[in-house]
């Protein structure tokens, strides 16, 4: 059924703090994952892989991360609800790279740091009193 309320009457004129910070992580998220898609082309493209299947699978779930971070910031920037649970599962999927990344034989925790913390405030935001109740509302 196609949406004919305007954009601007489902979310309140007044968005509080936390949605803004959140749309400000998740667009944050989704330009460094776009940005990850791009080097892997590039990769793809000028370097000779060991697998070329492994890297082509590899691109197409950059692409797909990224096409889903694209919709969640749609999403958040329309007040959908249908965002939360996609939100919550990508923060702790960033989680779990940014865990990765501080363990192993290749660990740089550098890296660990800049994926946990925006997941950690990502998930914070995301399940705030405000930004829940601002995304309650139903499609």
């Amino acid at each position: 059924m196609p949406d004919t309320i305007p954009d601007d009457e489902l979310v309140p004129r007044r968005r509080p703090a936390a949605l803004l910070v959140l749309v400000v992580v998740v667009g944050l998220e989704f330009l460094a994952m776009a940005a990850v898609t791009v080097f892997l082309l590039v990769e793809l493209l000028m370097t000779p892989a060991a697998s070329v299947a492994s890297a082509v699978a590899l691109l197409v779930l950059a692409v797909l991360a990224t096409l889903w971070l694209g919709a969640m910031v749609v999403g958040l920037r329309r007040g959908r609800a249908w965002v939360r649970s996609g939100i919550v599962v990508w923060q702790v999927l960033q989680g779990a790279l940014a865990i990765g990344a501080f363990q192993g034989e290749s660990r740089v925790a550098s890296v660990g740091w800049a994926l946990l913390i925006p997941a950690l405030l990502g998930i914070t935001l995301v399940l705030s009193r405000s930004v829940t109740a601002v995304l309650a509302r139903r499609d």
